[in-house]
């Protein structure tokens, strides 16, 4: 807590002063994004800002339903469907028009592609065939009444990725703001307005803060302690929004690992966390406990998870049942985000009674993603943001989903939990997934934004997402 104190303090002997107003809308961010092809792109960041560049043939509603973008589509059979675009598309960025082709040329891409973390999630389609210059048939080899809910990745140019363009540093889609550049900062046009919209990465919340305060910044979101939002919402010159959360936190652990392999190990874990206390403590309003990925109120949701209640007398018994000598060393790798350290340095503290000694590894966002994505891991924490499908847990557990194919990064393997997959039987599924632990289960993160009061037309969403940039406003006549 001292770097907190002296953080609030230094905040208060700081006499937060304007910068000149300007037509640029800064959003001061945790993270930079890592790629911006969304073929490849995983991290949150990348994610949320491939959303704003790019469009998918289909979304998703309020209920988590698909709901369509660019297209609306005809089930002809259950191994076929027909996609027909909408008509007044938005052309890409280059100007040149969105056809069927690039439809077509995108999915056959990611096909091809052997290293995409989402290949795997195609491999159903046998043939993708044009009619004229907006029909597209998707042919699949085996029935999916799901299919079009799978069709979320932004459509590219055709032109360009016959060139083997690179997208992942200068993208080109069709959404409602177009790549400018990217040095220092990552900067981006809104095509309706040409409102200008940079994304500054500001790993330090103090410092995020701050800008904010001293007007260097116009918004931020997510990834503050509860006191510094508490401190934001004391501020006249602020305007903090909040919203409920729906995105995923977990402790990933490494199936391979012969301790952690042990489910009875598993099961001391889970009971050496005191979730609601963290909650109560150190994270924003509306945050609450997790049971699994999707949150109760979702139609695959499963509202009958108990969860793992802190006990660390029953979790120091477990690792005696499973001949464990005490205490049990293990290493918990997260980022150097001041806030994941705080929770990594807080279950450190929580599972000492349990006889669970946490070595903590902060790295940096690029190498603590990339040690993840090797299976190079005891411990780590990570969050899934923006799922909305039932299918994430095959990609997320599923025996064929190994990286780089899917997301099982645990490199979990159950045969009745594949069966379970298979038949899409949900309650059954996430039962059992509980029941084993190959992840440990957090919280659902309460959202935030925080922003100046001359900016309007924007609030926080309850996956994350900054969709809202699509619509934000600043006014600088305040």
């Amino acid at each position: 807590m001292k770097w907190l104190f002296l953080s609030l303090c230094a905040l208060c002997l700081i006499a937060c002063k304007p910068n000149a107003h300007q037509d640029e809308i800064r959003f001061a961010i945790a993270q930079a994004p890592l790629n911006l092809d969304p073929r490849y792109a995983t991290d949150a960041a990348s994610e949320r800002v491939n959303r704003l560049i790019y469009q998918p043939l289909v979304d998703f509603d309020s209920a988590s339903n698909p709901a369509p973008i660019l297209v609306f589509w005809q089930v002809v059979s259950d191994t076929e469907y027909r996609f027909t675009l909408n008509k007044n598309l938005a052309p890409f960025h280059n100007q040149t028009p969105l056809t069927a082709q690039d439809v077509k040329a995108t999915y056959d891409s990611l096909l091809a592609l052997k290293d995409s973390p989402h290949a795997a999630e195609f491999a159903n389609i046998k043939a993708i065939e044009v009619e004229g210059k907006n029909e597209i048939i998707f042919s699949l080899k085996q029935a999916d009444k799901h299919f079009p809910a799978k069709l979320i990745i932004g459509i590219l140019p055709k032109d360009l990725i016959q060139q083997g363009h690179d997208f992942s540093h200068n993208p080109v889609g069709n959404g409602a703001l177009k790549f400018v550049s990217w040095q220092n900062k990552l900067t981006l046009q809104r095509t309706k307005d040409d409102q200008i919209i940079s994304f500054q990465e500001v790993k330090d919340p103090t410092v995020r803060v701050l800008k904010l305060l001293r007007g260097e910044a116009d918004l931020i979101q997510g990834d503050l302690p509860p006191e510094l939002v508490k401190y934001l919402q004391s501020k006249p010159e602020i305007n903090v929004k909040t919203s409920i959360g729906a995105n995923f936190s977990y402790l990933g652990l490494n199936m391979q690992d012969p301790l952690l392999n042990n489910l009875k190990v598993r099961q001391a874990i889970a009971h050496a966390i005191d979730r609601q206390a963290i909650i109560d403590k150190v994270m924003v309003k509306k945050s609450r406990i997790a049971g699994a990925i999707l949150p109760p109120e979702h139609y695959a949701g499963n509202s009958n998870l108990e969860p793992y209640a802190y006990n660390p007398v029953l979790a120091r018994a477990l690792l005696n049942e499973a001949g464990i000598k005490l205490p049990l060393k293990l290493v918990y790798k997260t980022s150097t985000d001041a806030q994941r350290v705080r929770f990594a340095t807080i279950l450190q503290a929580q599972m000492q009674p349990a006889g669970i000694d946490l070595e903590i590894r902060s790295l940096d966002w690029g190498t603590f993603f990339e040690d993840v994505k090797q299976g190079n891991f005891q411990l780590f924490g990570l969050t899934w943001v923006g799922i909305k499908t039932p299918e994430i847990y095959a990609k997320a557990f599923g025996s064929q989903s190994f990286p780089p194919i899917g997301f099982n990064r645990g490199r979990y393997a159950d045969a009745e939990l594949d069966k379970l997959l298979i038949n899409e039987e949900w309650p059954a599924a996430t039962t059992r997934i509980h029941q084993q632990l190959p992840y440990i289960p957090l919280w659902y993160e309460g959202q935030f934004a925080a922003m100046q009061k001359n900016v309007s037309h924007y609030s926080p969403k309850p996956d994350g997402n900054w969709d809202d940039l699509a619509t934000i406003t600043k006014n600088i006549n305040k």
